[in-house]
């Protein structure tokens, strides 16, 4: 007696397709699992034998062999247990092997035979309808992730024995679950509105999204640094649906998604802590999952006290910044994850905060230069914008002035968008901050004069080449943003300008 059900595992981002075959023959009675299996897939074998016990349907006392194909990728996680339990059953002629194979199963089972979630079920769901299955079967508290895929049946299901039982009538119209409301609606509970004064912190936000920089923040303690970072997410354009379907694998994988609301429509911002580890920063672990760089995929990844944050965690974002994504290479398994995302940074200029502000800084030159020693050259080149943020009076903070909202900043960073898309349509790359070396004097070309001036400038500012190109970038996008297609010596004067706290504190 054999059987063969499909199931599918995530593998980095997406999932794979796995066959779960049983075999039930006389013999010796034994129960064996092989096929290149994590300890928590092996431990399906006691689960699935007493769940099927406890449901009315023991194994038989016969020798039973289930294999898990292909062998050359390590099955992880215990979503294989309604698989191996179903694949039993179709084994002995309870369930109807060739009606189950126009469907993928995933699910836990418990002893008393109860179906439990299982993280990673969008990347299934959407497996499932890229290759031609009917539909999905799941645990019912992953049904309405699943369901966010239109174009498939859902069934939910909660114990074995409703499983069998909807499994005889052939999953009748009323067991296919049905999405109710709109999974797909964009909210943000915070604005820009809110930040009072602040003028070129705000500029130098609109900047950074606008051409997607990355920005470092410096300034005393309360002067709405981290305030302000948190906004920025909210002048950036919407996520297309497929960027929302990606960022929602991500989360989906980490078991982070709003129960509420399923799909991921906002764009992310992850903060993590200064005393993180490099692997939570970039994602690892035996089995490599996502960290906080790719969490912050399509968003904002904000750090803040930067030079709290250990060296080794710091240096392992130079890669992901320059490449948009992660590699992640372990014994069992090599993976790339995405990590596409701004980088917003925040710090105080000194221990104490108040530098240069004599009258209440105490610290010494030779613990401020350490203070900002902790930050390497190499990771300072790939922050395009440095600005400083202003104490604020009595008077901007009671000020009830009008201050712009975050829809009406995003419209303009949308407009700069679309003329970046509209340059860019021929290359591999959407933005002004991600111009290739050797496109820089096709889209970022100078006239006479500011070639003249910008000689003087290298020199004066001790530039390195990495740094020369992203002024430049810089520049570009200010020019977008007055719809210019000329870089002007004002745009390149701005664009030095957010380059100054940069040479003011790292001399």
């Amino acid at each position: 007696m054999y059987s063969v059900i499909t199931t599918a595992i995530h593998y980095g981002l997406n999932a794979v397709a796995v066959h779960v075959e049983a075999d039930i023959c006389e013999g010796l009675p034994c129960f064996e699992m092989v096929g290149f299996l994590s300890s928590e897939v092996k431990e399906a074998r006691e689960r699935v034998r007493t769940a099927l016990k406890n449901s009315g349907y023991p194994i038989p006392a016969k020798r039973v062999t289930i294999n898990l194909t292909p062998a050359n990728i390590r099955k992880s996680g215990t979503g294989c247990d309604l698989p191996v339990a179903a694949s039993i059953l179709a084994a002995q002629g309870i369930l109807d092997e060739k009606f189950l194979s126009r469907y993928i199963l995933v699910g836990e089972v418990s002893l008393n035979g109860a179906i439990l979630p299982v993280n990673g079920i969008l990347s299934a769901a959407i497996l499932a309808q890229q290759d031609g299955y009917e539909g999905i079967i799941v645990p019912e508290k992953n049904a309405r992730e699943a369901a966010i895929i239109s174009d498939i049946k859902v069934i939910p299901v909660t114990t074995l024995s409703e499983f069998i039982n909807l499994c005889e009538e052939e999953f009748p119209p009323e067991s296919v679950f049905q999405s109710a409301g709109d999974v797909w609606k964009t909210e943000y509970s915070v604005d820009f509105s809110e930040i009072n004064g602040q003028k070129m912190l705000r500029r130098a936000c609109e900047i950074a999204v606008s051409g997607m920089h990355n920005l470092l923040m410096i300034g005393p303690p309360g002067s709405g640094k981290t305030m302000t970072a948190k906004r920025i997410p909210t002048i950036l354009p919407d996520l297309s649906r497929e960027e929302k379907l990606e960022l929602s694998q991500i989360y989906s994988i980490c078991n982070l998604l709003d129960e509420n609301r399923i799909v991921k429509n906002e764009r992310p911002f992850r903060s993590p802590h200064h005393t993180s580890t490099p692997q939570a920063i970039a994602g690892g672990g035996k089995y490599p999952r996502p960290g906080e760089i790719s969490l912050a995929h399509h968003g904002v990844l904000f750090l803040d006290e930067l030079p709290e944050f250990p060296t080794k965690t710091l240096e392992v974002l130079r890669e992901p910044l320059e490449e948009k994504q992660i590699h992640l290479s372990r014994i069992d398994a090599a993976i790339t994850y995405p990590a596409d995302f701004i980088l917003a940074a925040s710090m105080n200029p000194c221990p104490c905060g108040y530098y240069p502000d004599r009258t209440r800084c105490n610290c010494s030159p030779n613990a401020i230069r350490n203070y900002m020693g902790r930050i390497s050259q190499a990771l300072l080149d790939r922050i395009d914008l440095c600005v400083e943020s202003q104490e604020i009076s009595y008077t901007e903070m009671k000020e009830k002035s009008f201050s712009e909202s975050s829809a009406e900043i995003r419209k303009r960073v949308e407009q700069v968008h679309r003329i970046q898309s509209e340059r860019y349509k021929d290359k591999p790359y959407r933005f002004n901050s991600q111009i290739a070396n050797s496109d820089m004097d096709t889209f970022c070309r100078l006239d006479a004069e500011c070639e003249a001036r910008m000689e003087e400038k290298f020199a004066e500012y001790a530039l390195s080449a990495r740094t020369y190109n992203k002024i430049l970038k810089i520049a570009r996008t200010l020019a977008d943003m007055e719809e210019e297609e000329q870089i002007r010596w004002k745009h390149l004067e701005e664009a030095f300008f957010f380059r100054g706290p940069n040479k003011k504190y790292w001399r």
